[in-house]
């Protein structure tokens, strides 16, 4: 994949962290009666930002020790 791909698509990966973000905190501001959806939800949320920090680290350039 070339940088210019993995940067646009850590970039959607990144506003639907953030907007999951969002939902979740409203959900649990609002004591949503399904904790089953926010655990779901929390789990998609985990599951991008170990995606991002994987694409990121494919971003850094490799250092010869």
């Amino acid at each position: 994949m070339e940088p210019a791909e993995v940067s646009k698509w850590l970039e959607e990966l990144r506003t639907e962290h953030r907007d999951l973000d969002e939902v979740i905190h409203h959900l649990v501001e609002t004591h949503h009666h399904d904790t089953m959806r926010i655990q779901r939800l929390k789990k998609r949320k985990l599951k991008l930002k170990d995606t991002i920090a994987r694409l990121e680290s494919q971003l850094i350039p490799d250092m010869d020790a």
